[in-house]
């Protein structure tokens, strides 16, 4: 009976491993996204330090009040998302649905935040073709940007879903949470890397 419990076991962790929430697909996706960055990043920080005075004082022109605003509002909301899939599973649909409505209402204030942070710098003259810290910041947070504008459709679609009382799968909201996350993660890693190292 006992090897038979550990087999089912086995056979049940893999089962986990090879269908994670959203499908293999999806996380395919989500480590080749993270990859992306991580490669442009590694540029940023070749390009800063082969003109390391250059990057200092264009970093010293962002606005890191805007930066640690629109973190503050990516963690709110990554905590509102983790919220919903937890109330989800426990099948209270009404906090699942609150918490949903939070994370995307976070998500467009943080889209409003950096439009306003954009407007600035373009007022300023500091488009994409600036210098090479410029081309990396806009590349990077308008890359950026275009994530949290698609995860902000998926979880739309999903509390849709759910307030049209269709059928929606603990995995579908995982799955959308797994995307919002991503962001998050990215957002964490570019943030101290163009706002706040000189």
């Amino acid at each position: 009976m006992e090897l038979t419990a550990k087999i089912q076991k086995n056979q049940m962790d893999y089962k986990n491993i090879s269908s994670p929430p959203g499908g293999l697909l999806l996380w395919i996706l989500i480590l080749l996204e993270v990859f992306t960055f991580g490669l442009a990043l590694a540029g940023l920080v070749y390009y800063r330090m082969e003109e390391p005075v250059l990057f200092a004082q264009s970093t010293a022109v962002l606005n890191t009040y805007f930066g640690g605003l629109n973190t503050v509002i990516l963690l709110s909301s990554g905590f509102f998302m983790a919220s919903a899939v937890h109330y989800f599973k426990k099948q209270n649909t009404g906090l699942a649905i609150n918490f949903m409505i939070a994370t995307i209402i976070s998500g467009c204030v943080f889209i409003i935040v950096k439009w306003y942070e954009y407007s600035e710098k373009l007022d300023m003259g500091l488009g994409l073709e600036e210098n090479m810290f410029f081309t990396f910041y806009w590349l990077l947070t308008g890359f950026h940007l275009i994530h949290v504008i698609v995860g902000l459709f998926i979880l739309l679609i999903i509390l849709l879903n759910i307030n049209g009382k269709n059928s929606v799968k603990v995995e579908n909201v995982e799955a959308g949470a797994a995307f919002w996350h991503m962001c998050d993660l990215i957002w964490l890693l570019l943030f101290p890397a163009l706002y706040l190292i000189f």
